[in-house]
């Protein structure tokens, strides 16, 4: 009988992370995909110019303008209709998964999909988003970079054989490196993979989404430019209560970010009530979007100047307040219409104008405050608290301002997570039927050790035993499925269960043969009392035996079985110390009993 613990349950070469040599080789092809990327965002930002100059100034032009220099008239109304009409075909006729925002595709695809994108969304995306936003759609470019960044990613890593869990990697480090290109922020890109994409902290993945977002930045400036997207001298409070005020920005922008998120998802079931195919949806709602550039040309398009002026206090009170209510309204519309576009830039505008006009009655400068609402509402929209902190920095370059962003985004994610049970991007998600769980916590059945959870002093079957009475024992008493066999000094032969019994039945020889002889030839797996639980999972799921001996290391006794039912015990310890609450300072003695 040979006993084999394996590599898994030695306990003495487990690591804090699980890592091996194919992390190198990812990093390496990270480089190849943060180019890719980076490339990507250069011809994302060069085709919105394009559709920009088409639609507003018929040119055919790659210089970028701005919506609010053009003069168009009534045509103003007409120009996002044909747009949204050209999206709609497309969705229609090419891929409906260029419909929305981008980045909840790209977490289904993640989590659902096992990463793996198609040709035509990384052809339809970028163009589809150009033609919505350089025709006055209000969104930004960061969605829909992140989806086909991803995709550059996905098909990078679909010419390989790699596994599902690699190919995630490359596909975020794919959509990191073009959310770099697009804004210059590697740190907050990194960050963003982190708490909305990876769904896990690992070196596997996180090394090459590091190198991938690096490899991008050093393309930027050769591509789209260097420095910070909105470098602007902003005139800094220098007071400790600063931070109380950017808290108190955070609330409500969090307050702002939970009405945003509530809204758009009831206008998005208005338009499934419509009686008309949902292709025309994104024209239908186009019809506001035209409406709102009649008011204020400001709330049509990406924004980005809107933004810089935000910051620089450049806006008269009267735009930043169309901003505020316009713009907010636009976008709800077109994106609940199923258009496509991104969510990143219409959020930092209008926390930007919250904080902007909240930074009326604040000490210091209204464009530093719009920065604080910035970095709060992105915390609170996408529950992504330190990305929403560091990116409203990087945008900037005010790293200075980062305790107060930090606060900021702090309290938007509390009132966020308190008064929403899902995101703006996961409840597109749950309204397809798949729930997901925003949380990173230590599995608890790597806190908990084999010999905490096994059945003790189990039943045996001795090695004199012959087949015909292991057969007639399984027919008769048996109440496991399988027992462990031991000699007499009660050390591990081996296992033996009910499969085995019959097979021994069927082919009606051996009957006097023990069972000694009868495992002598098998591999056995065991694990130690202080082997971790989760890596006895993982040992019963490669060996397809349901209970694994639990023996001595040094006399190989069997001293329990941990069966797939005793890792159970794992996810009620972890739910009693969730729930169960006890006082151990102050606490009244108890009377002795007499």
């Amino acid at each position: 009988m040979s006993l084999t613990p394996t590599r898994a349950a030695e306990t003495h070469q487990l690591a804090d992370h699980s890592v091996d040599r194919r992390m190198a080789l990812l990093a390496l092809m990270a480089v190849i995909v943060g180019t890719g990327g980076a490339m990507g965002a250069w011809i994302l930002v060069k085709l919105i110019a394009i559709a920009t100059n088409l639609f507003w100034f018929g040119r055919l032009s790659a210089d970028s303008v701005a919506i609010t220099e053009a003069s168009v008239g009534f045509l103003v109304v007409l120009i996002p209709i044909v747009g949204s009409l050209i999206v709609g075909l497309m969705a229609r006729f090419g891929s409906d998964k260029i419909r929305g925002h981008g980045i909840p595709e790209a977490i289904e695809t993640i989590l659902f999909g096992e990463s793996r994108l198609s040709v035509k969304v990384a052809l339809l995306k970028p163009l589809s988003s150009a033609i919505s936003i350089g025709s006055g759609g209000p969104f930004g470019a960061e969605g829909p970079i992140i989806m086909t960044g991803g995709a550059i990613g996905s098909l990078f890593a679909q010419c390989f054989h790699l596994s599902a869990a690699e190919r995630k990697t490359l596909l975020v480090a794919g959509a990191a490196a073009g959310m770099t290109a697009i804004f210059g922020t590697p740190l907050a890109a990194i960050l963003l993979a982190v708490e909305v994409l990876l769904f896990e902290w690992k070196p596997r993945s996180f090394v090459p989404v590091v190198v991938a977002a690096l490899v991008s930045f050093a393309w930027r400036p050769f591509l789209i430019g260097s420095g910070p997207m909105f470098a602007t001298a902003l005139a800094l409070p220098g007071s400790s209560w600063d931070l109380l005020a950017a808290a108190g920005i955070g609330i409500v922008v969090g307050l702002e970010a939970t009405f945003l998120s509530t809204a758009l998802y009831r206008i998005e079931d208005l338009f499934h009530r419509l009686p008309v195919h949902w292709m025309w949806w994104p024209a239908i709602g186009a019809v506001v979007v035209g409406f709102g550039g009649l008011i204020d040309a400001h709330v049509l398009g990406a924004g980005y100047a809107s933004i810089e002026a935000l910051l620089a206090a450049s806006l008269p009170l009267r735009v930043v307040a169309a901003l505020l209510v316009v713009k907010g309204v636009v976008w709800l519309v077109a994106l609940g219409s199923g258009t496509s576009g991104g969510v990143l830039a219409p959020l930092l505008i209008l926390g930007g104008a919250a904080g902007f006009l909240m930074g009326q009655f604040l000490p210091g400068d209204p464009g530093f405050w719009a920065m604080i609402g910035m970095a709060g509402i992105m915390s609170g929209a996408m529950r992504a608290p330190m990305t929403g902190a560091i990116f409203a920095v990087e945008l900037t370059g005010h790293f200075e301002a980062i305790p107060c962003t930090v606060a900021a985004a702090g309290a938007a994610y509390a009132v966020s997570v308190l008064l929403m049970r899902r995101s703006i991007l996961t409840e597109k998600i749950a309204r397809r039927g798949r729930h997901i769980l925003q949380e990173y916590t230590v599995d608890p059945l790597d806190l908990l050790q084999a010999g905490q959870l096994m059945t003790r002093d189990p039943a045996t079957l001795p090695g004199s035993m012959t087949i015909a009475q292991t057969v007639s024992f399984f027919a008769v008493d048996a109440i496991h499925r399988s027992y462990p066999v031991v000699d007499p000094e009660g050390r591990l032969l081996g296992l033996v269960s009910r499969t085995d019994a019959l097979r021994w039945q069927m082919e009606a020889n051996g009957g006097t043969v023990s069972l000694a002889d009868a495992i002598s030839d098998a591999a056995q797996p065991v694990a130690y009392p202080d082997t971790p639980s989760g890596v006895v999972a993982d040992l019963i799921i490669e060996s397809g035996i349901g209970r694994i001996p639990i023996v001595d290391p040094d006399s190989r006794r069997v001293l329990g079985i941990l069966s797939r039912q005793d890792l159970l015990k794992a996810r009620s310890a972890h739910r009693l110390a969730e729930t169960g609450r006890k006082r151990f300072i102050g606490r009244p003695e108890r009377p002795a009993t007499p």
